[in-house]
């Protein structure tokens, strides 16, 4: 199962933020064990090393990266990926790249806290909670 992942989820556990830690925690270690073929957009690995080196240092948004490269596999954004994404009718325009992104790489669903901002997403979106409550037999 192909899953985008946004990147609150994996801001979720780097910042250890309350109470969405556990839920997130559980979706990246399925990632990290191959249970699920999680997909990330690369744009949200520049904005990850960013928040990491401002928030601790250097060195651990570096092992943040590394890590994302070993349990993920990340996707482009395309010149065809923005054209989409405008064409979307969604609100938040870096949403609405994630859906396009999430779409063009044949995910099944997007994961993320924001499932509001995905209501017109091409691609459903449900919070980790939602997702380890209808796939228990994959956590």
């Amino acid at each position: 199962m192909k899953i985008m992942i946004d990147l609150n989820i994996l801001l979720d556990v780097i910042q250890k933020r309350e109470p969405h830690f556990d839920a997130s925690a559980k979706i990246l270690a399925l990632a990290a064990k191959n249970k699920i073929n999680a997909q990330l957009p690369s744009h949200c690995l520049t904005t990850l090393h960013y928040i990491v080196q401002k928030h601790a240092n250097t060195d651990k948004a570096n092992i943040a990266i590394d890590w994302v490269l070993k349990e993920m596999h990340i996707q482009p954004e395309t010149e065809r990926n923005f054209l989409r994404a405008r064409a979307l009718p969604m609100t938040d325009f870096e949403d609405a790249v994630v859906a396009a992104i999430a779409e063009s790489s044949g995910c099944t669903v997007i994961i993320t806290r924001n499932v509001t901002d995905f209501k017109k997403s091409p691609i459903p979106a449900v919070t980790p909670e939602e997702f380890l409550a209808t796939f228990p037999k994959i956590a």
